[in-house]
This record gives structure tokens, sequence and C-alpha cells, in this order.
């Protein structure tokens, strides 16, 4: 089978391999849609710490059922067409038991894209975890492409839920890249009132109104804190959400939070990033500062019921089609800027 496998950042290559083998656990599958993602970018550009290459990238999907395990065959058939995440926690660790698992101690250990081979190939073997806990047959008014969102929209789930919107709240979302629009729908759907949407790209702004947010800040023409504080009535926003992962934003979006409001940071720095907080702030008005990391099987099934109901709009997410040989320019193409997201057809 072809796959685009992963030597070193910056060099991608498409190769001949062998179509893997499952265990009497595993599923695979013949992947139709694997979507781009900002943590592949990060990845080509830099490489990974926990990733030994050579492996084949790829972590959002979605595709048909090629072959069953004996002891899974009863659950899936040949033929089903799947929606899959890219993990599952093991149920045994200290995390998983204190109701923690998208921190499970074992999470790299099965984790595709990363530890296991990915999905931009032409087949991919879902482990065992994932097939137990986070594999869904898809319903037949469900695209392809669609079904490929569920592992961003159930991190965003699990992101938002965290976040306690409440409603009537005022919601800022910082970065309209594909996790800030996910957010943003996640948002009013939570109730928000209003969802302010902050970024560089005009026209990812505009894609943020086709969305519903309420009011779009030009980051590259306005200051971001005048604005929101002048949109808040100087209180500035009861729910913050940083989508965007550096330090600068996340300091920013601290300053755009009001008294006894909450700020979640979702976006991931690069390693070894420290910021400034004030602390007074964080003392005398009451500010909660959260962290967010990756999904759970609950909020996998979350997201897997928002795609199948029709009520999560993923088609702006996607702008355009590739071929599996065209990866590395897709790759390219989102470090710019100048994409949502690219499917990847192999």
């Amino acid at each position: 089978m072809k796959a685009a496998r992963f030597h070193a950042p910056g060099k991608i290559r498409i190769e001949d391999i062998d179509i893997p083998q499952i265990s009497s656990e595993e599923i695979l599958v013949k992947v139709k849609v694997a979507l781009t993602c900002g943590t592949d970018v990060k990845m080509y550009k830099r490489g990974h710490p926990k990733v030994v290459p050579p492996i084949t990238l790829g972590h959002e999907f979605s595709g048909t059922v090629e072959e069953t395990g004996q002891k899974v065959a009863n659950k899936f058939r040949v033929g089903d067409r799947v929606a899959v995440a890219n993990s599952a926690p093991c149920n045994d660790c200290f995390f998983c038991k204190t109701g923690k698992p998208n921190l499970c101690e074992h999470l790299l250990e099965t984790l595709i894209g990363f530890s296991v081979d990915g999905a931009y190939a032409e087949y991919i073997r879902v482990p065992a975890p994932i097939v137990r806990q986070n594999t869904y047959v898809l319903p037949e008014n469900i695209s392809f492409e669609e079904a490929a969102l569920l592992e961003p929209l159930a991190c965003a789930i699990n992101g938002i839920d965290a976040a306690n919107i409440g409603l009537g709240d005022t919601v800022l979302i910082v970065g309209s890249g594909p996790i800030g629009l996910i957010h943003l729908q996640l948002a009013k759907l939570k109730g928000a009132a209003k969802v302010i949407v902050t970024d560089l790209q005009p026209e990812r702004l505009k894609i943020a109104c086709k969305l519903g947010a309420d009011v779009v800040i030009d980051a590259s023409k306005e200051d971001q804190l005048s604005r929101v504080k002048e949109i808040t009535g100087g209180l500035g926003a009861d729910k913050v959400i940083e989508a965007v992962g550096l330090p600068q934003t996340w300091e920013l979006a601290f300053q755009m939070t009001r008294k006894a409001g909450t700020t979640l940071f979702f976006g991931g720095c690069p390693s070894g990033a420290k910021i400034s907080l004030d602390t007074e702030r964080i003392h005398y008005e009451d500010l909660t500062v959260k962290g967010i990391f990756h999904h759970t099987p609950v909020s996998v099934l979350k997201a897997f019921k928002l795609i199948s109901s029709g009520r999560f709009n993923g088609e702006p997410l996607i702008s355009e089609e590739m071929s599996l040989s065209e990866l590395e320019n897709a790759l390219i193409k989102m470090s710019k800027g100048e994409c949502v997201k690219i499917a990847i057809k192999p």
C-alpha cells in the first residue's frame, strides 16, 4: 500500500509498505479521508520528542472496515463506514481510575500517528483499545469528511465542558483556526449569548461569521484587549478560550478575562515555553485558570452524537481536497494559514 512516511523534520516520502496485519481484537480500515491537523504541521516542521521515525502521521480520519479480528467480528463488519478516534485509555492506571482518562499513563502506547502508524496511508490498523472504546459505525447521512472531524471535535468538547459556559455568557475565542471555529459552534450550543472571535487573518474571520460569531476582531488592525473591553463594558469576557498555542496569546487571553471569569488554555505552546500571569489578579479577582488536554471516551461519544445529529457544521472547516502524494504541500499550505483543514484522500 501507499503511505506518507515521516523520516525527519521537513522530510515526508510516499512509500510502498506492507498492509498492516491485525490481531483478533483489532480492525483494518481503508482510509477514505484523513484531515490535516496543526499537530501534524508542528511535527512535520520540528519533529516530536516522543515520535520515533520513520512513521506514518495522520490521526483525524474515517473509512470503511476492510478486515475484522475474530473477537470483534460481532461488533464490526467488512464494509462498515466508521469514524475512529486516535487513542483510548487503559482504564486501569491512576489517572483513569480517578476520572481523568485523557491523562492515561498508557495513552502513548496505542496513539495513532505518534506510536502507531497513522492515517496518511491507504490502510490503517486500529489498536484494540480504540476498537473497544472509540470506534463508531456511521449513519448513512454522514459523510466521510464530517466523520473525520470526530477527534478534534471530541477534544474541543472536553475543553468546552471544562470552560463551564453558562446560559447568557459572553465567550471570547482567541484564534479562528480549526479548533477555534469548533469551539465557536460549541459555545453557541452551550447557550452563550455573545461569542467574540479574534484572529490575524480576515479570511478565517469570515468563516467565523458564517458559523455564528456575534463579533469578530481583526487583530492585525485592532488592539484586541481594548476592543474586548469596549464590547464588554470594560469588564472583559466571562469565559476566554485560547485556541492558538503561543505564550503571548496565552497571556493576552488571561488579560481579556473579567473578574471571577475563566481562562481556558486549549492551544498547546512549544515545549519549554513560559508565561507571566498577574498573581494579584488571580487572587483578588477570583479568577479561574485552566489547562485542558486531549479527549475522553465520553467526549468522543458526545462528538459522535453531535456529528450524527447534523447540529455540528463541519463543512466550512475543510478548505479543499488533495491526494496522498500532495500531503507535504498540504501541510506547508496549512502552516502558512492559507486554509483551515485539507482532506487527504489516499
